[in-house]
């Protein structure tokens, strides 16, 4: 006989815990038990100092894949949590990924895919509040598929007039494309400075649109206005009237000039 599933996590403290720099992992897929990291070294992707590689500039100005926002949280989660070569286990239990299902249902997680001919190749998840965006994890089966997802990711937290994207380990793959590492004091001093003065939820930065039905959650301020951001057609975002060049050429050109 198994053992019931583990309940989510509550949203409310899930939320709290990120505000505070913490957030849960666990020890294996089928583990019903979270624990509570706060890292004493954190990655964080100083969003001007993002490493544009000629390849990547390249890709991005030719539009190899389809970008959109929230189209395919589901998806991009489970490809995330996916076994791969030389991973077997993972942190994303199914108590962690149905956590972070609910927060995407209240409007405070979020996804960006890459699609190639209708599949899904490649993208990120991760938690937005105030003018904070915490990645949590991405995943590619395309070259550069998970790049172009950071690309438009931290183009459009840029435009937004986002403060902090938290990576939370540092990596080879993100250190090549600008990463950084800080200490727990000063990532926390970061914190505490992207929450100051922001007003409900993230003002127009990451969340549901505004006055969109979100499912609601006793003591969550709903945050307004991710559909402003990126919408499910990120390109629109990004397109300028009466200028012939693409989303894509336009995010390249934007971020190779403070690369």
């Amino acid at each position: 006989m198994h053992a019931p599933a583990a309940s989510p996590i509550d949203p409310e403290l899930l939320l709290s815990a990120y505000r505070a720099g913490i957030f849960p992992m666990a020890d294996a897929r089928d583990d019903p038990e979270v624990f509570w990291v706060e890292p004493r070294m954190r990655a964080i992707l100083p969003l001007d100092g993002f490493r544009m590689s000629a390849s990547l500039a390249r890709t991005l100005r030719r539009e190899r894949f389809q970008v959109t926002c929230n189209a395919a949280f589901d998806g991009v989660i489970d490809a995330c949590a996916a076994a791969r070569e030389g991973r077997s286990e993972t942190w994303i239990s199914g108590r962690i990924a149905a956590s972070y299902r609910e927060l995407h249902r209240l409007g405070w997680a979020h996804s960006i895919e890459c699609w190639k001919q209708g599949e899904l190749v490649g993208g990120l998840y991760g938690v937005g509040f105030d003018r904070v965006f915490c990645g949590e994890s991405m995943f590619s089966s395309q070259r550069d598929a998970s790049k172009v997802a950071l690309a438009w990711l931290v183009a459009a937290l840029r435009r937004a007039g986002a403060a902090l994207l938290d990576c939370q380990f540092m990596t080879d793959h993100l250190a090549s494309l600008g990463a950084v590492e800080i200490d727990q004091q000063d990532y926390l001093a970061r914190l505490r400075a992207a929450q100051v003065g922001v007003g409900a939820g993230l003002g127009a930065m990451l969340g549901v649109a505004e006055g969109e039905e979100s499912g609601g959650a006793a003591g969550l301020d709903l945050p307004a206005g991710f559909a402003a951001l990126l919408a499910d057609t990120p390109s629109a975002a990004f397109a300028a009237p009466g200028v012939a060049s693409s989303p894509g050429k336009r995010i390249a050109q934007s971020l190779t000039q403070t690369s």
